[in-house]
Formats: C-alpha cells, sequence, structure tokens
C-alpha cells in the first residue's frame, strides 16, 4: 500500500482499481471480527467459523475470506517492482534507502496494531518488503528459486497445520468471557493494554504465513513485467487467462474447504484463496477492459486505491467506534442472534464513507493524509535539509561526495 505513489506520474489506472477493490474486500472478512463476540481475541479462540450450511453470510465471507488479502499483497509486489524500475531509469542505487520506507510502514503498522486492530498486514508487509527488494537486486534465477522455494516450504506448513486438526479429536473452545466483555464494555486503554499483552499471539499470522507473503510479493513483480496489468492486446489476453485458471480452479477447490468444516480453514484461507485471487484480478481486469463499469464504481475504487494506506487504516478506526463498547457498541446491541444483516450493512456503509470520502479528498489533495505523511518524512528534500540545519555552518562542504538514495 505504502509503495504504490513510487511513481505517480506513470500511474497504471487498473492498479488502482484493484487496490481499491482489495481494500474493500479485506473489510469484508475484518467487519466480522469487529462485530464478533470477543473480537481479534475470538478469532484464536474459534469464535469466527464459517457458517455450517450455505446462506447469506456464509457466501458474504466466503467470496471474501484470504482472496483480497492475497491480492493486496501481490499488488504490494507490483508497487516494489516499480519502485525499482523508477529507481534504474534515474541511475539510483537499490535498494538504497528503501529500508527507510519500510521502517516507515513498520511503525505505521505498529501504531496501527496498539492503537486500533490487532490484525494489522502492515508489520508483516514491511519486514517481506525488505527481503523482496534485495532479491529485486539480485538476478532473475535467485528470484525464481527464492519464489518457489517460499511457496514450498508454505505449503508444507499448511499441510501440517491441516493434518494436525483432522487428526486431533477437539472438543472446541469457547471464547473467554475476560475478552467478551473487555470490547463490548472496556475502555480503549484496556484494549491497548490486552493487545500488548498478548502481542505474540495477535501476531501469529505474518510469521504463520511469511512464506505465502514472499511468493504473492515476487508473483506480482513476475506478473507486472510480464505485462499483466498493461492496457494492450497482451495484457487483456493474460488477465482473462488468470480470471479462467484462478477462477476454474481456485473457486472449487476453496469450496470444498469451506463446506469441509473449520479443520480445513487453513487450507482454504492460505494455500486456495490466493488462487481464486489471481482469479479475481483477471476477472476485474476482463471487466474493465470489456463493460461498461459506472464511472462512479471506478473513480470510487480507483480513489481508494490512491489513498490506499489511509483507506486501510480508516476503514479499521470506523469499525472500532462502530462495533466496540468504547463507540456505539453495535456488536453487544444486536449480537448474532440479530444475523449477519447488520454486519453486511456496517460494511457496506463504511465502503461507501470511503469512496465518497477519498474522491473528494483527492479533488484538493495529491496524497491521502497518511501517504502524505509518508511522503513527507520520507522525502529526500526534507531529509537533506534535516541533515543541513544539524551542521555547523563552519562545515559546508560536508555535503560533498554524499549519495542521494531514493
Amino acid at each position: 500500500m505504502a509503495d504504490a505513489d513510487a511513481d505517480t506520474a506513470r500511474r497504471i489506472p487498473l492498479l488502482d482499481v484493484l487496490r481499491g477493490t482489495a481494500i474493500l474486500g479485506t473489510l469484508m472478512t475484518n467487519v466480522w471480527v469487529f462485530a464478533a463476540p470477543g473480537s481479534e481475541w475470538g478469532v484464536l479462540q474459534g469464535g469466527l467459523n464459517m457458517p455450517d450450511r450455505v446462506n447469506p453470510e456464509f457466501v458474504f465471507r466466503f467470496l471474501a475470506d484470504g482472496k483480497f488479502l492475497a491480492l493486496l499483497t501481490i499488488l504490494f509486489g507490483v508497487g516494489l517492482a516499480i519502485q525499482y524500475d523508477s529507481a534504474a531509469r534515474r541511475g539510483r542505487p537499490w535498494p538504497g534507502g528503501y529500508w527507510r520506507r519500510a521502517a516507515f510502514l513498520f511503525l505505521e503498522g505498529t501504531v496501527h496494531f496498539v492503537l486500533i486492530f490487532a490484525w494489522d498486514v502492515l508489520m508483516g508487509y514491511a519486514v517481506t518488503a525488505l527481503l523482496v527488494a534485495w532479491l529485486l537486486a539480485r538476478s532473475e534465477r535467485v528470484r525464481r528459486v527464492a519464489m518457489w522455494t517460499a511457496a514450498g516450504v508454505h505449503l508444507a506448513l499448511v499441510g501440517l497445520v491441516t493434518l494436525a486438526l483432522t487428526t486431533t479429536s477437539d472438543s472446541g473452545s469457547e471464547v473467554s468471557a475476560r475478552a467478551v466483555d473487555l470490547y463490548a464494555r472496556g475502555s480503549w486503554p484496556e484494549q491497548i493494554s490486552f493487545r500488548l499483552e498478548n502481542a505474540v499471539a495477535l501476531r501469529i499470522e505474518p510469521v504463520f504465513s511469511f512464506g505465502l507473503l514472499v511468493f504473492l510479493f515476487l508473483l506480482g513483480v513476475r506478473l507486472y513485467r510480464a505485462g499483466a496489468f498493461a492496457p494492450d492486446a497482451a495484457g487483456r489476453r493474460l488477465r482473462a487467462r488468470l480470471a479462467g485458471w484462478g477462477l476454474g480452479l481456485g473457486l472449487p477447490l476453496n469450496l470444498a474447504t469451506a463446506l469441509a468444516g473449520p479443520d480445513w480453514f487453513a487450507l482454504g484461507r492460505y494455500a486456495a484463496a490466493p488462487l481464486v485471487a489471481l482469479g479475481y484480478l483477471g476477472l476485474i481486469g476482463w471487466a474493465l477492459d470489456r463493460l461498461a463499469v459506472p464511472a462512479a464504481v471506478t473513480t470510487g475504487l480507483s480513489s481508494v486505491g490512491r489513498t490506499a494506506l489511509s483507506g486501510y487504516v480508516l476503514q479499521n478506526l470506523l469499525c472500532m467506534l462502530a462495533c466496540y463498547g468504547l463507540g456505539l457498541g453495535l456488536a453487544s446491541r444486536f449480537g448474532p442472534e440479530a444475523g449477519p444483516w447488520w454486519v453486511m450493512g456496517l460494511w457496506a456503509a463504511v465502503s461507501a464513507v470511503l469512496m465518497a470520502g477519498s474522491t473528494l479528498w483527492l479533488r484538493r489533495f495529491a496524497r491521502g493524509p497518511l501517504e502524505a505523511v509518508q511522503h513527507r518524512a520520507l522525502s529526500p528534500r526534507n531529509r537533506n535539509r534535516a541533515q543541513t540545519q544539524t551542521r555547523p555552518e563552519s562545515q559546508p562542504e560536508a555535503d560533498c561526495g554524499i549519495a542521494k538514495t531514493p
């Protein structure tokens, strides 16, 4: 997300729409976390399993779970490839000062995790980006080996977890009363303290899925360089193939794991869902290529994509204020017995706010709020100005020979 702004003069419209779709799509999964008893902690205690029958909630959650997160991860890899190409065109060293961008993203993710939402993705993206940025300066063969090694290790881990779940008798567990009460009636400082106390457990997903993150980042690089986002005939053919293969293979496999029960959750979310994400990528591209998509939809999605970091944080903040007891407390007011419709309605309302708000914001500003903060903090001009202001005036030659980083 943070890397998407690397080359605003050479924006690819399809990427903005895809990124905006991925941001709102991740909310299709996260909104159920906010609405569930015990919220973030309830996920770890099995309080957010898929419904045991096909109904509107099943369909809504099935279409989103893991797919849009994988799509967002692929697009982050695309952003890295764009930054690398930009540095190469300007003759700048790579990775050069990229570590500053990754460190800033990690800091943003840490603040987001502590203050708003435990299932943050930014911290994992920052760590993965450092490795993949280094790999971009290596040969194609090294990247290919790293990509498929990461995929193999990840699939082996998912297989072991699935085997353990399907062969171990488990009577199930209930969400702790402390967690339910914390998110229903607890204060904001109490929730922050709880996240810090349980940070290791709440940060397990990016550790578990690190191999998948590396694979998807590098896959994004390969898709970008193969022309999957280009507006030409070759790009359209590639997007059509992605739609056909991704949906044709991924949807049946993912549906089978979803219907098989919670023991197959890991295989569905972390193996089948990324394949469906490729289908979504191709399908969205195919629709934009061949269908008359309303301008309001494409503009709204594109605006969310251009302000992806701000939108990601804002959507979680809005859901926190809507669902937790420190805000409107909708989760405890309605509860599971109220049915799934209010949760879907919350997703639709927050999505509408993001699409309208980002569109209006970009009419006045070039970047989203957090994107602007990041750009200002990482701008070489600002860093050089700060360095100049801290140097003694008797040593102006200190600038001589210092290579500027991207």
